[in-house]
């Protein structure tokens, strides 16, 4: 009997030795960080900063593999069903994470076979008009919409299901009025029409909006978090411009395959914080209009779990289908 339980000791002693190793040498090969966008896009542009740091702090190559359409959910597939050893990871945004999978059929679930590892950068959304709209502030917007014909103006997006879309049907719903949904291929010809007058509102991202409202081609009326934005301070939140309960913001964050050893996604969770308080990379994520990410790995995974939540309610009570 002793001699089995020292040989089980042996065993357990050695297993975990070997366990520890295999982590310790994370990364062994390069790693593919999986992005659901476009190249030149702002996730991508995100990633790109991320791999190169990482490929600096760990020693092997991070690629960025791009693999959009579908929500941005095909490259969350790829990572969700890689193997749990590090060599796949992911850098998604709440369209991806917490909007989609109410819209769509998918292969995995973000909630069990993704861990949240860190959230990289918060970017509110904005109420932006054209030269069309006569309103200066929300309260005047609502009375204008009021006074038309349900639907008479219209809010672009980057696509269904984007939190473009979203932010519009939630201000629709709180302000109880009904604004007609185009959806586009991407930001950029949303904003143009919007300027262009075919479209009256865009519930964009500062990152996306800035430069048309710099220039004076398009006029934020709120911000829609709970605090003003340091790219617009003169703007105020919605809240205090009297619309309560409507939040709206894209968030970049981090995942990695479940499973995942915890020494990896500690060193993972370590690096891009010393990433993100980088004066340089700080510096480039606010001119994109985004805050930097600060909170711990728990705190991001229960953030990724409340939008999850609220987007389903939201995706319900607006009646919003996925593409068909």
């Amino acid at each position: 009997m002793r001699k089995a339980a020292a040989a089980a000791w042996l065993f357990l002693a050695f297993f975990a030795t070997h366990a520890a190793g295999q982590s310790a040498a994370w990364p062994s090969k390069p790693v593919r960080i999986m992005v659901g966008a476009a190249a030149g896009g702002g996730t991508d542009i995100v990633a790109r900063m991320l791999a190169e740091r990482y490929q600096a702090a760990f020693g092997q190559p991070f690629v960025i593999e791009n693999r959009p359409g579908a929500g941005n959910t095909i490259a969350a597939d790829v990572a969700a069903h890689a193997p749990p050893d590090g060599h796949t990871i992911l850098v998604a945004t709440n369209s991806a994470q917490s909007i989609a999978p109410h819209m769509m059929k998918l292969s995995f679930d973000p909630m069990k076979d993704l861990v949240p590892v860190a959230l990289i950068m918060v970017v509110p959304n904005i109420v932006a008009v054209g030269p069309a709209v006569k309103a200066n502030t929300i309260h005047d917007l609502v009375a204008e919409l009021q006074a038309q014909p349900p639907g008479a103006y219209s809010c672009g997006s980057s696509g269904i299901g984007s939190t473009q879309h979203l932010a519009c049907e939630a201000f629709g719903l709180a302000t109880k009025t009904k604004i007609t949904h185009v959806p586009y291929k991407g930001s950029a010809p949303a904003l143009t029409d919007l300027v262009g007058g075919q479209i009256q509102l865009d519930f964009d991202t500062t990152s996306s909006a800035m430069s048309f409202i710099r220039s004076g081609k398009a006029r934020a009326l709120a911000v829609m978090m709970p605090k003003r934005s340091p790219q617009l301070p003169d703007v105020p939140t919605l809240a205090e411009a009297g619309v309560e309960g409507v939040e709206m913001y894209t968030w970049y964050g981090l995942f990695a395959t479940a499973g995942t050893p915890k020494e990896v996604l500690s060193r993972l969770y370590d690096e891009t914080m010393k990433t993100l308080a980088r004066p340089d990379i700080r510096k480039k994520l606010e001119d994109l209009g985004g805050e930097p990410g600060t909170l711990t790995s728990e705190q991001f995974a229960a953030m990724n779990r409340a939008d999850f939540e609220r987007f389903g309610k939201l995706v319900k009570a607006a009646g919003v289908k996925g593409e068909q």
